[in-house]
Parts: C-alpha cells; structure tokens; sequence
C-alpha cells in the first residue's frame, strides 16, 4: 500500500525535483584574486592535513611524446604508423599471443624503486602484437583510485567510500572507461597521498592498451556525469593537473596547483617524472631534507614534511624547463573543485537545467543510457552561457571533499562533521539523480537517500 506521505507521480514537478534545505547562500560570480589566493590556500591545507593519515591511496627522456595521433611514442615518431586490424570486433580479450613482449623480461619491475626504460618502444610493440587494441587507443582511459585495506574508523566512513566507489564506476560505465580500485599500499612506506605514486606506475604497465591514467581520489565525486575531459586541449601534454599558473611561477605558493586528481600519459616521460617526483616521499633517505626544501621554497607551506603536492609545485618552479612544458595546468573548468564552494549551488542549478528541459522537448525524450553521450552532446547548444567554475550554473565536474575524512571521521574543525557528511550525501545524489533518471526514477530530496521516485513520461514539460 502506498504511504500516504509520500507524493505521487504526477506531484513530481519543478518546485518538488532535488531540493535540499542546506541554508546555504549562493555564490556569487565575483571575487578579488586577493579572495581566490586565500581560497586556494585553505582548500589545499585542507587536502593534505585530510589525507596525512588516510591512503587515498631520474634524469628525464630526451624526447617528450605528444602523441598527436596517439600512437607515435617519444622517440620513434619515425615509425611507421600502425594499423588497425580489419573487421570490427573490438579488442581481444580472449586472445594473447605467443610472442615474447616486456611481460616475459624477467628484469620486469612493477615497483616504483626500479627504473622502467623504453617504455614508450615497449608499449607499442605490445600494441602491434594485440592489433585489435589500437583503434580507439590514443583516447582510451583507465580511471584508478584506492583507499586503506582495513575498515573505516568513522562508522559510515565504508558506506560513504563505497558511494563514491559507485559515483565512478557510473562514470566510467557512462563513457566507457576502464577503472581499478586499488586498497593496499604497493610500497609499504609510502603512505597517505604518497600511496598513489606506486599504484600509477604499475597500471600504468599493467594496462599497456590505455592512453591516461586517470588518479581521482577517493573522497571526489563526480558531479557532472555527462561532462567528459577535452582530450584535444592536451594532445601536446603529460600531465593534467588543477592548477594556476600565477600562483606557481609569481606567488610561488604550494597551493597553486591539487595533486589529489591528476591525468597522466602512459609514456616514458610519466615514468621519469614519477620517478623524480616520488624521490621527494618518505621512502626516500632525504625526505626529511625534502620537507625543508618545500618549506624554504613556499613560504606559505606550514608543515614540515614533505608532501606530494608541495613536491610537484616545486619541480615546476625549479625545473620548468625540463618537466614543466608537458605539464598542464587546467584551470578553466572544475576539474576538481573545492566542496564548501559547490554543494550549495546545486538547487539553483537544479532550477537552471529542468527550466532548460521544460522548454525543449528534445532534451526531455527518454533514451537508452548507452546513448547518453550523444545527449550531451546535444545539452552543450544550451549550456554555452552557463560559464565553468565559480559563478557559473553549468554543472561542477569533479567536487572534491578535501578535509572531512569520510573513513576515519577526524574531519577538519574548522566546519562541522555534520556538514561534511550532508554535503556528501547531497552532492552524491545529485550526481546519482542523473544516473537514476536514465532507469526511470530520481531522488526528490537530495537529503533523503532511500526515497526515489517514477519520472513521468515527458518530464518536465509544461503544464
């Protein structure tokens, strides 16, 4: 029997789809810089005292790949290209053949205290003898992310990290990706934000047929679920990180740039520069020496030790020539982007989208949900006006929870842990709205996990 409370389907309509009483006011679009450097400064704080006690999980190439048609590796843009194999079956799964590739040196490592040399020749020799893994590849993507092996302290902290798990396992079934979760330390030493480094590594060659590895911690949520990244902008990078420019090079501040979600070539200039990078980690005998070299370079960086973020600041700063042209700083769009900003803009943008639906009839046609990139696609038209970023109304790609420690619960004081896990369960639902929709269902309240309720047909059109 249907509960009395509880709405019925042709109740759904635009005063009643997501909403959430958060009480929090809406951001505007205009900030000082003054205001931007501040924010900046505190969100990146935030990241590193957040993870220092949870696992979110050299000398360069000669010759930088740039992979502009997406198989030439760096030093061997001589060669000839390869072809794809015939007919359209996709890539074997079922299939390896028998001839010797990098797999059968014994000399193999996958840890990230042994050097890895010619990878970029390694690889594609492994792709000329898998052939049905060369269309598509120089796009192709593995998303990796991990936390720590034992249960969360907090006693939601599981059910939290398992949300997450699941807001991008839906992404990346959404736009076809490839994802590995990983949950133990590959280095024993290196703990806390310095976990990635190894685990990048050895997806890195454990998947030779992927193009990026794609690290996104494990406390970020996707929040757009349509939006995907602008490959093109960086065919002539290694490296995509959120970042400004200005507050690396002019401010020389370690807060100019998020390490916590990163894209990164699978080549043999990511291979020398993890290998540099991960020198600074507390695996290595001058961590300590490390940790002072930060803190002498960035004087706005508080704590000793070293950390990862610091550490990639400091290669740009210090060796822009040799790293920091294949380094990408993005900076246009919420490739990750601070929560305490976010989470109270989602009513309004909301409103912005179903207002959008209600007048083109398009937008509104349900549609199988392996077709939902040719919607977007489609939305793109109407979102030209929206902006990206702060002050924009276009959906946040990635909002990352920086500071609230969903496993352990030992969240920041300076905001609540109340707050931390509504804006949590706030932002993951508006991103699961958008996936639920595509079954048919959606969330009224995004405060109210558990209640979904049928879309009507042809909804939200006008009445």
């Amino acid at each position: 029997m249907a509960s009395p409370e509880a709405p019925s389907h042709s109740q759904i309509s635009l005063s009643t789809m997501p909403k959430h009483n958060s009480g929090r006011s809406k951001s505007s679009s205009l900030f000082s810089e003054c205001f931007l450097y501040a924010a900046a400064a505190s969100a990146a704080f935030l990241i590193v005292w957040a993870l220092w006690s949870f696992f979110v999980p050299a000398g360069p190439s000669t010759t930088n790949p740039s992979y502009p048609k997406g198989l030439v590796a760096s030093g061997a843009e001589d060669v000839a290209p390869l072809k794809c194999s015939d007919g359209n079956a996709g890539p074997s799964r079922n299939y390896d053949p028998p001839d010797p590739t990098f797999y059968d040196d014994p000399e193999l490592s996958y840890t990230i205290e042994k050097t890895t040399k010619n990878w970029d020749e390694k690889r594609r020799d492994w792709l000329r003898k898998h052939p049905s893994f060369i269309a598509g590849a120089s796009d192709r993507i593995l998303m990796l992310t991990g936390s720590q092996a034992k249960p969360c302290k907090n006693p939601i902290g599981d059910h939290l990290l398992l949300r997450f798990f699941k807001n991008k396992v839906d992404y990346c079934r959404i736009h076809g990706y490839d994802y590995f979760y990983n949950m133990v330390l590959l280095q024993p030493k290196m703990f806390s934000f310095w976990a990635k480094m190894p685990a990048v590594k050895a997806a890195m060659l454990a998947h030779p047929e992927v193009e990026w590895i794609w690290w996104v911690d494990s406390d970020a949520a996707f929040t757009d679920m349509d939006f995907k990244l602008p490959l093109d902008r960086y065919k002539a990078h290694n490296l995509v990180v959120h970042g400004w420019p200005h507050l690396i090079y002019e401010k020389k501040s370690w807060t100019g740039l998020n390490a916590g979600v990163f894209l990164m070539r699978n080549c043999q200039w990511s291979m020398d520069f993890m290998e540099e990078w991960a020198n600074m980690g507390p695996q290595s005998p001058d961590y300590d020496k490390w940790g002072e070299i930060q803190r002498t370079t960035f004087k706005d960086k508080v704590f000793p030790e070293s950390d990862d973020q610091t550490g990639l600041a400091y290669l740009l700063l210090k060796e822009k020539q040799k790293w920091g042209q294949k380094i990408y700083m993005e900076g246009q769009y919420y490739f990750e982007g601070y929560w305490m900003e976010i989470v109270g803009t989602f009513d309004n943008i909301t409103d912005m989208y179903l207002g959008i639906e209600k007048r083109e009839k398009k937008l509104r046609r349900r549609h199988a949900e392996k077709v939902s990139e040719s919607y977007a696609k489609m939305w793109e038209e109407y979102l030209k006006d929206a902006g990206y970023g702060r002050g924009s109304w276009r959906r946040p790609f990635i909002t990352h929870f920086t500071g609230c420690q969903p496993c352990s619960g030992d969240h920041n004081q300076m905001y609540s842990g109340q707050s931390c896990w509504d804006a949590m369960q706030i932002a993951l639902n508006f991103a699961d709205n958008q996936v639920l929709r595509k079954y048919g269902f959606v969330r009224p309240d995004l405060l109210d996990t558990s209640t979904v309720l049928p879309v009507p047909f042809d909804f939200p059109a006008p009445a």
